[in-house]
């Protein structure tokens, strides 16, 4: 059989949904990449099924009707009291991995699905979204009449209107026993207070980092991890507060990512208090590329004098042969630097010389005309006096 004469087609898994397949961009923080999407049997392997909320907020349920659910699809949820409107983000196997990154250790805390939203549940859910705002601006004035110093930085109303879920940040301690009164008086809800941190708050509004990509907080991170400025001691990063401070004022948690790797390649690097002896002069530590393992040397202790770079293998060949008595003649291997330069490809290249031509071009145009104005000006002049010779003769 020949190829030309069968038909093929790709099946995409899904005809719905905000991400196509499953493993698109949807409209809401912490995408989740389903690689297992178009997989045959994915979905019968678990009913759990994960669900996700207003910006970074996910729940994790029991699908124990049997929906056939894909990504994208709006469903009410269990909740207490009543329930709730989401957006499906992930089916199958994966979600047993998610549940486990969430720390849910009690069964209680997985809920069901419902169904898939209705136009009556999407009319209360629409109703209810709408009053977020105006709640959040008299929340902060009633927070602000009591005296508590706390911020309230956003407010989530459930899908049925029955309950909202207030995210503040404080630093210490609040007595919010009286806020709440007041705020179940003034909008006939259920209150629950929810406490979150500045990493969280950021992941939750979202925008762009100093690395010009969106925030990890807002895209896949989910557990922080705490951050301390010895990270960037080990990375040799300047102890800059505004350059080490992300879009949350504290510590960017991307100073963790490369960390363990600058460790372990530090470890082979000599010791900072180490002096290098040889025949000519003491050597001190001036600075190290962590990553190149090349160190470089001074024969002062406090301003750079008589800069060497080499290797590390070759400075702690030195150290050894210094504790034996010797001293080496240089500190690099035959008398040679070891550091190996980059080959620059634009070492000699010059970025004018794009100018210098146009320069060129635009000069030698004048002169060009400049020569052809002379010469007619030249033939003007004699074609006048012969003008004037011949009236003469006449």
């Amino acid at each position: 059989m020949d190829f030309k004469d069968m038909e093929f087609k790709i099946w995409n898994g899904c005809d719905r949904g905000l991400g196509r397949c499953a493993c698109g961009r949807q409209d809401k923080q912490l995408n989740t990449y389903d690689w297992l999407a178009d997989v045959p049997g994915n979905t019968d392997t678990t009913d759990l099924v994960e669900v996700q909320f207003k910006n970074t907020r996910k729940g994790y349920y029991h699908n124990v009707n049997n929906i056939d659910l894909k990504k994208g699809d709006l469903v009410a949820v269990e909740a207490s009291p009543g329930h709730d409107i989401g957006v499906v983000t992930l089916t199958g196997q994966l979600v047993k991995l998610q549940i486990k990154k969430a720390n849910l250790k009690s069964a209680d805390d997985i809920k069901r699905i419902y169904r898939i939203a209705k136009q009556t549940d999407m009319d209360k859910y629409h109703e209810a979204k709408a009053r977020e705002h105006q709640t959040m601006i008299e929340s902060r004035q009633i927070a602000k009449r009591l005296g508590l110093q706390m911020k309230i930085g956003d407010v989530e109303y459930q899908g049925d209107g029955n309950k909202a879920i207030f995210y503040y940040i404080a630093d210490e301690r609040v007595d919010f026993r009286q806020l709440i009164k007041d705020l179940a008086a003034a909008f006939h809800v259920r209150i629950e207070m929810k406490q979150i941190g500045a990493r969280q708050e950021a992941g939750r509004i979202g925008g762009t980092g100093p690395c010009g990509r969106e925030l990890c907080c807002a895209t896949w991170m989910k557990n922080f991890s705490s951050v301390s400025t010895t990270a960037a001691r080990y990375q040799d990063i300047s102890p800059n507060p505004t350059k080490l401070a992300g879009m949350c004022a504290k510590l960017k948690c991307c100073l963790n990512y490369e960390v363990d790797n600058y460790i372990e390649a530090g470890r082979k690097l000599p010791q900072r208090d180490t002096i290098l002896q040889t025949l000519d002069a003491d050597y001190f530590l001036f600075k190290s590329d962590i990553l190149s393992g090349m160190v470089t040397y001074s024969t002062d202790k406090k301003i750079p004098v008589n800069l060497v770079t080499i290797s590390a293998e070759r400075a702690k060949e030195i150290i050894s042969m210094n504790e034996r008595g010797e001293k080496p003649d240089s500190l690099s291997d035959n008398g040679q630097d070891s550091k190996k330069k980059p080959t620059d490809l634009l070492a000699d290249a010059d970025l004018s010389r794009f100018d210098k031509s146009k320069k060129k071009k635009k000069k030698g145009g004048k002169s060009t005309k400049g020569k052809q104005g002379v010469a007619e000006r030249t033939n003007g002049r004699q074609h006048g006096n012969r003008n004037n010779a011949a009236k003469d003769n006449k």
